[in-house]
């Protein structure tokens, strides 16, 4: 059949009208992209070519001279029909071109040792798909490649001058960008044979010259601290000056704080080049000090300051980055644990409180340009630890976005012992960053030059974007996990030709060398200098190793004392509370919320009360009159996991959200409240840092239920608890957690208070368990008077669940206004008659929730009934009311028990804390006791009956008078 009877017979014919005008268009786009069009359409059009008409002619050929000026000319005619043989290899041309954007990295040099496992690289190739050289030459360049340049010839030319780009020593992987114009962007500059432009002769030494510090400063710490662990970077030696360039260009573009987390290896490194901590300092940190129980040789803190300072590589620090006289920026490398990863959230947190500027009412105003993140990752940490993809997710969530945070993967193809195919299932460890959006360059380590660029290219993204970039900086690693072990026994190949490898300074020496940049005596002269600047460091270190310096903790002088005045004056909170309930004239508000709401308008009137979530409210807001600025985060916080909150409203007719605190008159600061993701580790993290970093910020986090702070298990342990006696890193974060046994099942009853007691020590922080709206109240307060003294401590506090509704629960405005927080609650008159005292055999103490059962119980049975028995609760766990608690028992000089109930298991909740401070407590002969559940594995019981039954079983004991053999309430 004829070309001319094919399109006689082609569906064309069968479009006329509208649906004709839609087909032509279709082909437009087709002769522009092929790719723009649905594939089905595409086939048409390569099979029956144009559509007959005269109007598609038309439009042809007065479109510009671009890609479809370009179809015109390889093809025979411009008005006849289109060779379908030709239009296919244009077609095939262009996927080719596409998938050389897409698997370039797949083909490129991205391996220093050159022993990576072979990738499948035939898409890359023509004859994949059927063209060879010819069919590439005789297609114009501009037809495959939008961004080719003018000097290009054809489409041959094309392909090859891609290839070349895309395979090189740096890899580019930015086709899952989901923004057309963010990938388009990203696609140009790779392309451009501008961008970044190429480095300066001074540049080019200065590079050199940064190479042979970095490398000289780990030799010399190699031969003269032998065997000792310091964590080496020697493999990735750019990591440094690609640091030192991201702080270049950061810092030019406007930031005022660069704030940092990495994990151990390559950190001193870090800390003497980037952070210019001296070398003389971290040469006495590997020194054995001549007094080591004053000063441990691993590390820089001495142990008799009720501090125990950590080791030097887990260490941080501080540089101001100046310009002549003036600072530009602050740069701060975070304090990190062991737990590698895990400081991520906690820097991401520093830098969105240094964006934030919190001196108005409203939410904060940020300025993401003001700070920028740089975390530092391990490449088997960032794909193996789950602390990464949760702190990944913060790349664009509304309360913990940061305009993107700058991530390099120190990547040495080794965890530990184990490796990449042992420690991931991804072909990269930086695959993970694909589904957050996130572009990525994959760069030989042993190629500064592509380096530096990768990172002018990250640095030029984040500024026009706003969003994150990964820089995969592969290298190797020159000795074993830690210097003492011998890597030879489990990565033989591997350390068989890292022997003989050069390293990065010898071979980018010899590359300035081999184009006449430097000469041999200046590359000598180089090295002869830094070697001289390390051995006169150690030498000055040695001079003054007999003079003892201890590094005391820094503190700011400023001590709030505990009874600080929290109470607010009744007309104050009168006035407060009337502004919490005012709306927007525009405002829609939900009629069964509204209702509930408005009961608050009395709530400070005689013989009326405040529940919970009333108190928490006119305590932000008195805080907020006071000028310190709030932020609240967790799941569903913004209305309450119980619906009690509702501190942010929702427009019932337009969704929009407002929040009465906003518009607060008497408010001086900001308030933040986020609903966070479904995350505990990170956002708990993130809080962490943004609490250390704005010390005058009420920070707090609050657990959907207080079980789910098990998932943050290392913030606590590693941070929240520790971080000040580690680093000397206060915080006065708030963590609330909702704790008591409702019969809800072992994942809703226990915020797993026995944990927190276990970790106290030191006076590290405050553990509460409250039983009333005023308590709440005024420890919030009490709370954020502390904020930024040497004094203040975190406060982790049980949260209450039904008792935010129970009325037993609620207080008197008065309580508010006049009194203070009380971290015993007597439930009885301290003044009563001695001869009432006399009848007293047993004192009842416990915690939270069970003292209102026990209290409820009483109530019902009547008072009289227990003239023989008295109750305390117990609302501060740790540090212990020693003094209250001494006092409430010199009472009764005829009591023979002191009993500790509670609802917990006896080998949980807070029994194993209390029971040695109690027998200490004790006078004589009075026995100490326990009443509760017996020892368990899981928290509580799943069955309703079961929990009522031994609830009111350990009641009922609590408040049976005759002496009971067992202290255990078994179901």
């Amino acid at each position: 059949m004829s070309i001319h009877d094919e399109r006689n017979s082609s569906p064309w014919k069968s479009y006329y009208g509208p649906n004709l005008g839609y087909v032509q268009e279709q082909y437009e786009l087709f002769l522009n992209d092929p790719n723009a069009v649905e594939a089905s359409v595409r086939e048409m059009f390569i099979q029956w070519g144009a559509p007959p008409s005269t109007a598609a002619t038309a439009s042809v050929a007065a479109a510009p001279a671009t890609n479809a000026g370009a179809v015109q000319s390889a093809t025979t005619a411009t008005s006849g029909p289109i060779d379908s043989n030709m239009l296919k290899k244009v077609v095939a041309a262009h996927q080719l071109m596409l998938n050389i954007r897409r698997y370039g990295h797949l083909g490129a040099d991205i391996n220093p040792l050159g022993i990576s496992q072979v990738a499948d690289t035939k898409l890359l190739e023509p004859e994949t798909f059927g063209l060879t050289k010819e069919d590439l030459a005789s297609i114009p360049a501009s037809l495959i490649w939008d961004n080719a340049p003018e000097t290009l010839a054809n489409g041959w030319d094309a392909i090859v001058r891609l290839r070349e780009i895309y395979t090189r020593s740096a890899a580019y992987e930015f086709t899952h960008i989901h923004d057309e114009n963010e990938r388009n962007w990203l696609h140009k500059q790779a392309e451009s044979g501008s961008f970044p432009a190429p480095l300066s002769a001074r540049e080019r030494e200065a590079l050199l010259e940064r190479l042979m510090q970095v490398e000289q400063f780990e030799s010399f710490l190699h031969k003269t601290f032998v065997g000792q662990k310091r964590f080496s970077i020697e493999g990735v030696d750019m990591l440094v000056p690609v640091l030192d360039e991201i702080v270049r260009a950061v810092a030019h573009d406007g930031a005022h704080h660069i704030l940092m987390g990495m994990a151990h290896r390559g950190r001193l490194n870090v800390l003497t080049h980037v952070l210019g901590k001296p070398y003389e300092k971290i040469f006495s940190e590997f020194h054995h000090s001549p007094n080591k129980e004053l000063i441990p040789s691993e590390g820089s803190m001495g142990i008799n300051y009720g501090w125990t300072g950590d080791v030097k590589y887990h260490l941080g620090a501080d540089r101001a980055v100046t310009e002549g006289e003036t600072v530009r920026a602050k740069l701060t490398l975070a304090n990190n644990p062991s737990h590698l990863e895990f400081v991520n959230p906690v820097v991401e947190g520093f830098t969105r409180a240094a964006q934030e500027d919190r001196s108005k009412p409203g939410f904060p105003e940020q300025d993401q340009h003001g700070a920028v993140t740089i975390c530092v990752h391990g490449d088997a940490a960032f794909i193996g630890e789950g602390i990464v993809a949760e702190t990944l997710n913060f790349n664009n969530l509304q309360g913990y976005r940061n305009g993107g945070t700058l991530h390099i993967i120190a990547n040495n193809r080794l965890g530990f012992t184990t490796n990449s195919v042992d420690s991931r299932s991804t072909h990269y460890a930086s695959d993970l960053a694909k589904g957050f959006d996130i572009p990525i360059v994959h760069v030989n380590a042993d190629e500064p030059e592509a380096c530096l660029a990768a990172v002018r290219l990250a640095c030029e993204y984040r500024l026009r974007f706003n969003k994150g970039f990964v820089i995969d900086l592969i290298g190797y690693r020159r000795y074993g996990h830690n210097e003492m072990d011998d890597p030879d026994v489990t990565q033989p190949l591997v350390y068989s030709k890292v022997r003989n490898h050069p390293t990065v300074s010898v071979l980018y020496s010899n590359h300035l060398k081999a184009e006449q940049a430097l000469s041999e005596q200046q590359v000598d002269a180089l090295r002869a200098k830094t070697a001289a600047t390390l051995q006169a460091a150690y030498d000055s270190m040695k001079a003054n190793e007999g003079k003892t310096h201890v590094q005391a903790p820094h503190e700011s002088g400023r001590v709030v004392p505990e009874d600080v005045r929290t109470a607010v004056p009744l007309e104050e909170l009168k006035e407060i509370n009337l502004e919490l309930l005012n709306r927007p004239e525009s405002f829609t508000e939900y009629t069964k919320l509204q209702r509930i709401l408005q009961r608050r308008a009395t709530g400070l009137n005689d013989g009326e009360k405040l529940d919970w979530a009333h108190a928490e409210a006119l305590a932000f807001a008195t805080i907020l009159a006071d000028g310190t600025p709030i932020r609240l985060s967790g799941q569903d916080s913004e209305r309450g996991t119980f619906a009690h909150r509702h501190i942010m409203l929702n427009d019932n007719a337009s969704g929009a959200k407002f929040s009465p605190l906003h518009i607060l008159p008497q408010a001086k600061a900001s308030f933040a409240v986020h609903n966070s993701p479904l995350s505990e580790t990170a956002v708990l993290g993130f809080e962490y840092g943004y609490n250390v970093f704005a010390p005058e910020t009420f920070v707090i986090w609050e657990a959907q239920y207080g079980d789910f702070a098990n998932v943050a298990q290392v913030i606590f342990d590693q941070f929240i608890s520790a971080g000040r006696a580690k680093w000397s890193q206060k915080s006065g974060i708030v963590i609330l957690l909702p704790h008591g046994y409702e019969g809800q099942g072992p994942e809703h009853s226990s915020a797993r208070l026995e944990r927190f007691l276990q970790l106290s020590a030191d006076n590290n922080w405050t553990v509460a368990n409250l039983t009333s709206s005023a308590q709440y109240f005024h420890l919030l307060r009490k709370q954020a008077a502390m904020l930024g003294a040497d004094n203040v401590r975190p406060l982790v506090m049980m949260a209450p669940k039904s008792l935010i509704r129970n009325p037993r629960v609620a207080s008197h405005g008065v309580e508010l206004s006049e009194g203070s927080f009380k971290p015993v609650l007597p439930q009885f008159n301290l003044t009563e008659p001695k001869a009432a005292k006399e009848k007293v055999k047993r004192l009842v103490l416990g915690t939270g929730k069970v003292m209102v059962d026990l209290e409820e119980a009483m109530s019902s049975a009547g008072q009289d009934e227990f003239a023989w028995l008295r109750v305390a609760r117990v609302e501060q766990l740790y540090p212990l009311p020693q003094a209250e608690l001494e006092r409430i028992v010199s009472q009764f000089n005829k009591l023979e028990e002191i009993v500790w109930v509670q609802e917990e298991p006896k080998n949980m909740g807070s029994w194993s804390y209390m029971e040695p401070r109690l027998r200490a407590l004790a006078p004589g002969k009075v026995q100490v006791r326990y009443i509760g559940r017996q020892d368990r594995s899981s928290t509580a019981s799943g069955h309703q009956e079961v929990h009522a039954a031994e609830q009111q079983s350990i009641i009922s004991s609590a408040l049976n008078g005759q002496p009971f053999e067992s202290s255990l309430v078994r179901g």
